[in-house]
């Protein structure tokens, strides 16, 4: 007699496990494309009673990706919360946030591009071995993306400060505000960060560098960490740099004009 060596159950029923191995795609991707091949085979097969479920590691990316759900938005309201106690000015904090989208769009595009940019640098480099596979959404994304708010919002606040400071520094020399020289001001602020800021990309992406060429044990997971915050820190210096002294000059002038209507003198 020949029978199964074992009988599994789970919640008191019966069960069989079908175990797979993957390769050269995420867990969520490869899940998600075989649940609709799954159930467009079996659709109207399966007998009353029984029941298919995706489980193992996909059941702890699922658990961890509800986390994230609730982690992603408490991350942006601390780093809200941290300019406010810093700047002690909503508009200032707000000015600051407007940098975290344009991170966002450059480690979107750098996932999109990554397959690209892998085989690139692979033909640059061909004794470095660079994993392209491509790149989707997942919990060490999602961690890359946090990572990367902190640094831009960081950097946007440097920013800021050189503003105000040279806002101030030409309201201290006498010089009447009006739009002319707050825009002198700002363009002398603005230039005095962009060695610093150039720095600072540079230095965070060399120290990137060996996460997005590793191949050893747990390299996949600190790839796709390091891929969403090198796109971000170029996308992010580039725009911060044009974009904060735009709104910051938008933000002043209508806040000079209200003063002087109120018949107070323009401040920082």
């Amino acid at each position: 007699h020949q029978g199964p060596p074992a009988i599994k159950s789970e919640n008191s029923l019966l069960m069989a496990v079908v175990y797979v191995d993957i390769e050269g795609v995420d867990l969520g991707t490869y899940v998600e494309r075989a649940r609709r091949a799954v159930n467009q085979a079996l659709e109207g097969q399966i007998p009353p009673g029984y029941y298919l479920e995706w489980s193992g590691q996909f059941e702890y990316m699922q658990a961890a990706n509800e986390r994230l759900k609730i982690a992603v938005p408490v991350t942006i309201l601390l780093i809200f919360i941290l300019l406010q106690m810093n700047f002690g000015k909503l508009s200032d904090s707000l000015i600051v946030m407007s940098t975290l989208p344009f991170g966002v769009v450059g480690g979107v595009w750098l996932m999109y591009l990554w397959p690209n940019v892998a085989g690139l640098m692979d033909s640059l480099w061909p004794g470095v071995a660079v994993q392209s596979d491509p790149l989707d959404f997942s919990v060490a994304v999602g961690v890359g993306f946090i990572a990367l708010a902190g640094v831009a919002a960081e950097t946007g606040v440097v920013m800021v400060l050189y503003l105000d400071l040279a806002w101030k520094r030409a309201l201290e020399r006498g010089e009447t505000p009006n739009r002319a020289s707050l825009w002198q001001a700002i363009t002398e602020g603005a230039v005095h960060r962009v060695r610093p800021k150039v720095m600072t990309v540079f230095s965070t992406m060399i120290g990137l560098l060996p996460l997005l060429v590793g191949t050893e044990v747990g390299s996949r997971v600190m790839q796709r960490v390091a891929v969403p915050m090198v796109g971000g820190m170029v996308s992010s210096t580039i725009l911060t740099l044009i974009v904060i002294p735009a709104v910051y000059s938008i933000w002043k002038e209508f806040e000079m004009e209200w003063q002087l209507f109120r018949g107070k003198e323009p401040q920082v």
